[in-house]
């Protein structure tokens, strides 16, 4: 895996949405899959942050992005059906989902922990990906090679203290890939998880405020991994839980 190398033209003419895309890993994630030729959908609920991620697509001479205003707070199916209007409208399909965005809460016991928290980041970490990928699977569907990837945590693998809704999010996240998985196995569409490990993200330095980021990878150094999971010839399975420290050198 360390040695793999995507082709310049791995996405051309793919349509992939990337939720949590305006910075960190996603906004890495949306900059390098342009780069490779795809067309990127930018999903986030801050609009300005949105215009300048765009404008640096358009800047680098990438094929023309599009974003989506969007807060994944909000459960109301309509508007997750909104956005797969909108894209139908615009694209016709889509190839790719990628679920990036996500939300930390707070490192709590779980006998001490805020009901309120608790609830904001189901909804995110949860919620939002069930309703976003239930209506974006009629599209998916009409793509010749489509892609469903779910993010991860390593604690969302194995339960840590503190780590409460987080860690339990994760989990969840990892049954529903599992469950698509299973239920599109003959169908052209391959779902998997991610898990970036510690990474130089702001999320990262808020759950460990004392850490030195220059020990970290940066999310460029986990692209290998995200570039991979796209490229059917090199990764033609599916309910995978990878690892993107194993595409590291």
């Amino acid at each position: 895996m360390q040695d793999y190398q995507a082709t310049p033209d791995l996405l051309k003419n793919k349509v992939i949405l990337v939720t949590g895309s305006t910075s960190g890993i996603g906004k890495e994630i949306a900059m390098t899959y342009a780069k490779h030729g795809a067309t990127v959908i930018l999903l986030s609920r801050d609009t300005r942050k949105l215009e300048k991620v765009y404008d640096e697509i358009e800047a680098a001479g990438y094929p023309q992005p599009a974003f989506l205003p969007v807060n994944l707070q909000n459960n109301d199916p309509q508007q997750y059906q909104q956005v797969a209007d909108v894209i139908e409208k615009e694209f016709g399909r889509l190839d790719a989902l990628v679920h990036n965005a996500g939300d930390l809460g707070l490192l709590s016991p779980i006998e001490h922990f805020d009901e309120e928290t608790w609830f904001r980041v189901m909804q995110i970490n949860v919620n939002a990906e069930f309703l976003l990928t239930k209506y974006c699977m009629p599209l998916l569907r009409k793509s010749d090679d489509a892609s469903i990837l779910f993010t991860s945590s390593g604690v969302g693998r194995q339960g840590r203290a503190y780590w409460g809704a987080y860690a339990v999010s994760k989990f969840a996240t990892e049954g529903l890939m599992q469950v698509l998985a299973d239920e599109l196995e003959s169908a052209n569409i391959r779902v998997n998880s991610i898990n970036p490990g510690a990474t130089r993200t702001k999320m990262r330095a808020n759950a460990y405020p004392g850490e030195d980021p220059n020990t970290l990878p940066t999310p460029a150094d986990l692209m290998p991994a995200y570039l991979w999971l796209m490229d059917r010839e090199a990764c033609p399975k599916t309910g995978q839980a990878i690892n993107a420290r194993d595409f590291i050198k």
